[in-house]
């Protein structure tokens, strides 16, 4: 049914470079890309039919709660201005935001952890690991548990460089649930 389907929609779209799976918003508890590991099927169809992929996210998921990771003391949660749904956690020191967190509040029993960001001056100082834990303990009061996306796309060294990421995630109990893909066919 997939490549029946893929070289219909390749051949009525010809006339034009086709995108299938790609993120056309900011990322949404709805996956906007390919699960590649739970999808074989869909991507033999696609690479059959001449898309090419490109990794774009790892989708990782962790148990709540997270009683090993530290907490910040004194952590501000508030209305994400950018969306009302979800909350912005924030740490301050001397006036200034020192790291911060956005959750997704939960749909259906998960919860997103959106981003965590520690100001460049104040990194090294473990505020990534316990704003982590911050984040998983609002998302353990709202009964959810935990799911984040990482793009993971760019090469180690260049300045997007998730490495880091990926280690604090791994060693705070999240694990790989899949890769997401995007795909394209040349016009």
């Amino acid at each position: 049914m997939a490549d029946a389907l893929i070289r219909h929609a390749v051949t009525v779209l010809s006339a034009r470079r086709v995108e299938a799976f790609q993120f056309a918003s900011a990322l949404s508890l709805g996956l906007e890309a390919l699960p590649v590991g739970h999808r074989a099927a869909t991507v033999r169809a696609l690479e059959q039919a001449g898309f090419t992929g490109k990794r774009l996210w790892r989708y990782m998921r962790a148990d709540l709660p997270a009683p090993t990771l530290p907490r910040l003391p004194h952590v501000h949660i508030g209305h994400d201005p950018s969306d009302r749904s979800g909350r912005r956690l924030e740490a301050r020191h001397d006036g200034s935001t020192v790291a911060e967190a956005v959750i997704g509040l939960p749909f259906q029993g998960v919860g997103v952890l959106w981003w965590i960001e520690v100001a460049a001056d104040a990194r090294g100082r473990g505020l990534g690991r316990a704003m982590l834990g911050s984040a998983l303990d609002a998302l353990t009061g709202l009964g959810a548990e935990a799911i984040l996306y990482v793009d993971d796309d760019a090469p180690p060294g260049h300045e997007r460089d998730r490495s880091a990421a990926n280690r604090l995630y791994e060693r705070a109990g999240f694990t790989e649930i899949d890769r997401l893909y995007s795909y394209t066919v040349p016009s």
